[in-house]
């Protein structure tokens, strides 16, 4: 089984479930789809700087989702 980074969604929402944000990664590389609908290129150091702190649980109320999506081409 081959696994490539363009087949997760990582999504960042609160405890109560309201959407906050999401990273994925296509052919031109990592973005980040805001709630509002608004996408934005993003270097995997700074998918990083948000997936540490949220699975550290230092942002309380901050939740964290991995979704697998296989041959995902885009997410959008």
């Amino acid at each position: 089984m081959t696994l490539r980074n363009t087949e997760y969604r990582i999504t960042f929402s609160s405890q109560e479930g309201h959407f906050y944000y999401y990273f994925a990664k296509d052919d031109a590389g990592w973005y980040q789809m805001t709630s509002a609908g608004n996408r934005h290129q993003a270097t995997a150091e700074q998918v990083l700087n948000h997936i540490l702190p949220a699975l550290a649980q230092v942002k309380p109320g901050v939740k964290i989702r991995v979704e697998y999506l296989p041959d995902a081409t885009g997410l959008d």
